[in-house]
Protein backbone atom coordinates (compact mmCIF):
# COMPACT_ATOMS: atom_id res chain seq x y z
CA UNK A 1 0.00 0.00 0.00
CA UNK A 2 2.84 2.42 0.83
CA UNK A 3 4.37 1.99 -2.62
CA UNK A 4 1.01 2.57 -4.30
CA UNK A 5 0.55 5.90 -2.53
CA UNK A 6 4.25 6.77 -2.91
CA UNK A 7 3.96 6.38 -6.70
CA UNK A 8 0.98 8.72 -7.03
CA UNK A 9 2.50 11.42 -4.81
CA UNK A 10 6.01 11.42 -6.31
CA UNK A 11 5.55 10.63 -10.01
CA UNK A 12 4.77 14.21 -11.03
CA UNK A 13 7.75 15.89 -9.28
CA UNK A 14 10.08 13.08 -10.42
CA UNK A 15 8.89 13.55 -14.01
CA UNK A 16 9.36 17.31 -13.72
CA UNK A 17 12.89 16.89 -12.36
CA UNK A 18 14.05 14.56 -15.14
CA UNK A 19 12.34 16.70 -17.79
CA UNK A 20 14.27 19.77 -16.67
CA UNK A 21 17.55 17.82 -16.59
CA UNK A 22 16.86 16.63 -20.14
CA UNK A 23 16.21 20.18 -21.33
CA UNK A 24 19.66 21.20 -20.07
CA UNK A 25 21.39 18.69 -22.37
CA UNK A 26 22.72 20.04 -25.67
CA UNK A 27 21.93 17.29 -28.21
CA UNK A 28 24.53 18.67 -30.60
CA UNK A 29 27.35 18.32 -28.07
CA UNK A 30 26.25 15.45 -25.83
CA UNK A 31 27.51 11.91 -26.34
CA UNK A 32 24.73 9.38 -27.11
CA UNK A 33 25.02 7.94 -23.60
CA UNK A 34 24.43 11.34 -22.00
CA UNK A 35 21.66 12.24 -24.45
CA UNK A 36 19.81 9.00 -23.65
CA UNK A 37 20.52 8.92 -19.93
CA UNK A 38 17.78 11.17 -18.51
CA UNK A 39 14.93 9.31 -20.17
CA UNK A 40 16.38 6.02 -18.97
CA UNK A 41 16.83 7.35 -15.44
CA UNK A 42 13.24 8.60 -15.41
CA UNK A 43 11.99 5.19 -16.57
CA UNK A 44 14.00 3.37 -13.93
CA UNK A 45 12.79 5.76 -11.22
CA UNK A 46 9.14 5.41 -12.24
CA UNK A 47 9.38 1.60 -12.27
CA UNK A 48 11.02 1.63 -8.84
CA UNK A 49 8.39 3.99 -7.45
CA UNK A 50 5.61 1.75 -8.76
CA UNK A 51 7.00 -1.31 -7.01
CA UNK A 52 6.07 -3.58 -9.91
CA UNK A 53 7.78 -6.81 -10.94
CA UNK A 54 8.63 -7.21 -14.64
CA UNK A 55 9.23 -10.55 -16.33
CA UNK A 56 10.89 -10.32 -19.74
CA UNK A 57 11.42 -12.69 -22.64
CA UNK A 58 13.70 -10.94 -25.11
CA UNK A 59 13.83 -13.79 -27.62
CA UNK A 60 16.52 -13.09 -30.23
CA UNK A 61 16.66 -9.33 -29.63
CA UNK A 62 20.18 -7.91 -29.33
CA UNK A 63 20.14 -5.80 -26.12
CA UNK A 64 22.06 -3.10 -28.01
CA UNK A 65 20.53 -3.73 -31.43
CA UNK A 66 19.00 -1.23 -33.85
CA UNK A 67 15.36 -1.99 -34.65
CA UNK A 68 11.86 -0.70 -35.15
CA UNK A 69 9.81 -1.84 -32.14
CA UNK A 70 6.04 -2.31 -32.52
CA UNK A 71 3.91 -3.23 -29.51
CA UNK A 72 0.55 -3.06 -27.80
CA UNK A 73 -0.42 -0.24 -25.46
CA UNK A 74 -2.58 -0.40 -22.31
CA UNK A 75 -1.30 2.11 -19.80
CA UNK A 76 0.81 5.20 -19.14
CA UNK A 77 3.02 2.76 -17.25
CA UNK A 78 4.06 1.20 -20.58
CA UNK A 79 6.49 4.04 -21.24
CA UNK A 80 8.74 3.67 -18.16
CA UNK A 81 8.52 -0.14 -18.40
CA UNK A 82 9.81 -0.02 -21.98
CA UNK A 83 12.61 2.38 -21.08
CA UNK A 84 13.62 -0.15 -18.43
CA UNK A 85 13.32 -3.26 -20.62
CA UNK A 86 14.87 -1.76 -23.78
CA UNK A 87 17.42 0.47 -22.09
CA UNK A 88 20.24 -0.46 -24.50
CA UNK A 89 18.31 -0.04 -27.75
CA UNK A 90 18.13 3.78 -27.91
CA UNK A 91 14.34 3.81 -28.24
CA UNK A 92 12.26 6.88 -29.03
CA UNK A 93 8.47 6.84 -28.96
CA UNK A 94 6.16 7.91 -31.76
CA UNK A 95 3.60 9.65 -29.55
CA UNK A 96 0.42 11.66 -29.90
CA UNK A 97 0.60 15.43 -30.11
CA UNK A 98 -1.27 16.06 -26.84
CA UNK A 99 1.71 14.73 -24.85
CA UNK A 100 3.97 17.31 -26.46
CA UNK A 101 1.59 20.06 -25.38
CA UNK A 102 2.15 19.31 -21.67
CA UNK A 103 4.28 22.12 -20.15
CA UNK A 104 7.95 21.23 -19.58
CA UNK A 105 7.37 17.48 -20.04
CA UNK A 106 6.27 17.98 -23.65
CA UNK A 107 9.28 20.15 -24.40
CA UNK A 108 11.55 17.50 -22.88
CA UNK A 109 9.95 14.86 -25.11
CA UNK A 110 10.69 16.87 -28.23
CA UNK A 111 14.16 17.84 -27.02
CA UNK A 112 15.10 14.22 -26.44
CA UNK A 113 14.05 13.16 -29.94
CA UNK A 114 10.67 11.54 -29.46
CA UNK A 115 8.44 11.89 -32.53
CA UNK A 116 5.19 13.86 -32.36
CA UNK A 117 2.31 12.65 -34.52
CA UNK A 118 -0.75 14.82 -35.13
CA UNK A 119 -3.44 12.51 -36.49
CA UNK A 120 -5.81 15.44 -37.04
CA UNK A 121 -3.45 17.01 -39.58
CA UNK A 122 -2.65 14.72 -42.51
CA UNK A 123 0.29 16.77 -43.75
CA UNK A 124 1.81 16.99 -40.26
CA UNK A 125 1.23 13.26 -39.74
CA UNK A 126 3.11 12.45 -42.95
CA UNK A 127 5.97 14.68 -41.79
CA UNK A 128 6.02 12.75 -38.51
CA UNK A 129 6.53 9.52 -40.44
CA UNK A 130 9.48 11.09 -42.21
CA UNK A 131 10.84 12.36 -38.88
CA UNK A 132 10.75 8.82 -37.52
CA UNK A 133 12.70 7.53 -40.53
CA UNK A 134 15.24 10.34 -40.11
CA UNK A 135 15.68 9.50 -36.44
CA UNK A 136 16.21 5.85 -37.33
CA UNK A 137 18.96 6.83 -39.75
CA UNK A 138 20.75 8.50 -36.82
CA UNK A 139 20.86 5.26 -34.82
CA UNK A 140 17.60 5.66 -32.92
CA UNK A 141 15.14 2.75 -32.63
CA UNK A 142 11.61 4.08 -33.20
CA UNK A 143 8.97 2.50 -30.96
CA UNK A 144 5.39 2.58 -32.19
CA UNK A 145 2.06 1.67 -30.64
CA UNK A 146 0.01 0.73 -33.73
CA UNK A 147 -3.29 0.73 -31.78
CA UNK A 148 -2.86 4.51 -31.63
CA UNK A 149 -4.06 4.89 -28.04
CA UNK A 150 -4.25 2.97 -24.77
CA UNK A 151 -6.50 -0.06 -25.03
CA UNK A 152 -8.89 -0.56 -22.11
CA UNK A 153 -10.06 -3.95 -23.44
CA UNK A 154 -7.46 -6.20 -21.83
CA UNK A 155 -8.68 -9.34 -23.59
CA UNK A 156 -7.40 -8.54 -27.09
CA UNK A 157 -5.65 -5.92 -29.21
CA UNK A 158 -7.37 -3.06 -30.99
CA UNK A 159 -7.21 -2.61 -34.76
CA UNK A 160 -3.88 -1.25 -36.00
CA UNK A 161 -3.20 2.10 -37.68
CA UNK A 162 -1.38 1.94 -41.00
CA UNK A 163 1.21 4.60 -40.06
CA UNK A 164 3.22 2.13 -37.98
CA UNK A 165 3.62 -0.10 -41.01
CA UNK A 166 4.74 2.77 -43.22
CA UNK A 167 7.41 3.79 -40.70
CA UNK A 168 8.68 0.22 -40.39
CA UNK A 169 8.82 -0.32 -44.13
CA UNK A 170 10.48 3.03 -44.86
CA UNK A 171 13.08 2.58 -42.12
CA UNK A 172 14.12 -0.80 -43.49
CA UNK A 173 15.34 -1.91 -40.07
CA UNK A 174 14.52 -5.31 -38.57
CA UNK A 175 11.11 -5.11 -36.92
CA UNK A 176 10.64 -6.41 -33.38
CA UNK A 177 6.97 -7.00 -32.55
CA UNK A 178 6.33 -7.32 -28.83
CA UNK A 179 3.41 -7.82 -26.49
CA UNK A 180 2.99 -6.71 -22.90
CA UNK A 181 0.44 -7.95 -20.40
CA UNK A 182 -0.95 -6.56 -17.13
CA UNK A 183 0.19 -2.91 -17.28
CA UNK A 184 -3.49 -2.15 -17.86
CA UNK A 185 -4.33 -3.96 -14.63
CA UNK A 186 -1.60 -2.19 -12.66
CA UNK A 187 -2.50 1.28 -13.94
CA UNK A 188 -5.75 1.30 -15.95
CA UNK A 189 -6.41 3.96 -18.56
CA UNK A 190 -7.64 7.14 -16.90
CA UNK A 191 -6.53 6.10 -13.41
CA UNK A 192 -3.63 7.34 -11.28
CA UNK A 193 -4.03 4.87 -8.41
CA UNK A 194 -2.06 1.71 -9.13
CA UNK A 195 -2.30 -1.91 -8.09
CA UNK A 196 1.27 -3.23 -8.21
CA UNK A 197 0.40 -6.83 -7.41
CA UNK A 198 0.03 -8.15 -11.01
CA UNK A 199 3.34 -9.13 -12.62
CA UNK A 200 4.01 -7.14 -15.80
CA UNK A 201 5.09 -9.41 -18.63
CA UNK A 202 7.01 -8.46 -21.79
CA UNK A 203 7.59 -10.84 -24.68
CA UNK A 204 9.54 -10.08 -27.86
CA UNK A 205 8.24 -12.01 -30.87
CA UNK A 206 10.32 -13.32 -33.80
CA UNK A 207 12.14 -10.53 -35.61
CA UNK A 208 10.65 -9.61 -38.99
CA UNK A 209 12.65 -8.74 -42.09
CA UNK A 210 10.60 -5.86 -43.56
CA UNK A 211 11.96 -6.53 -47.07
CA UNK A 212 9.44 -9.36 -47.40
CA UNK A 213 6.78 -6.64 -47.81
CA UNK A 214 6.66 -3.73 -50.23
CA UNK A 215 5.14 -0.39 -49.31
CA UNK A 216 2.13 -1.31 -51.45
CA UNK A 217 1.68 -4.40 -49.27
CA UNK A 218 1.43 -2.39 -46.06
CA UNK A 219 -2.16 -3.54 -45.44
CA UNK A 220 -1.06 -7.17 -45.61
CA UNK A 221 1.84 -6.37 -43.29
CA UNK A 222 -0.61 -4.75 -40.87
CA UNK A 223 -2.98 -7.74 -40.92
CA UNK A 224 -0.17 -10.29 -40.56
CA UNK A 225 1.42 -8.37 -37.71
CA UNK A 226 -1.82 -7.93 -35.79
CA UNK A 227 -2.67 -11.62 -36.15
CA UNK A 228 0.77 -12.61 -34.83
CA UNK A 229 0.68 -10.18 -31.93
CA UNK A 230 -2.93 -10.96 -30.97
CA UNK A 231 -2.16 -14.68 -30.82
CA UNK A 232 0.98 -14.08 -28.75
CA UNK A 233 -0.86 -11.71 -26.41
CA UNK A 234 -3.62 -14.22 -25.68
CA UNK A 235 -1.00 -16.92 -25.04
CA UNK A 236 0.78 -14.57 -22.64
CA UNK A 237 -2.47 -13.99 -20.75
CA UNK A 238 -3.14 -17.72 -20.60
CA UNK A 239 0.25 -18.34 -19.01
CA UNK A 240 -0.84 -16.31 -15.98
Amino acid sequence: MFKRIFFVVLLVPVTLYYSIRMLLVDPEKAAPEEYDSWGLKWGAAAVWLSGITIETDMGDVDPKGHYVFIGNHQSNLDIPVLFKVLKGNRIRFVAKKSLFDIPIYGKALAHSGHICIDRDNRRAAMQSLNDAVEQAQKGISPLIFPEGTRNDNLDDLMEFKIGAMIIALKCGLPVVPFVMAHTGRVMPKGKMIIDNRPVVRFKALPIIDPSQYTLKEREKFKDDLRAMMSKAYKELLAEG
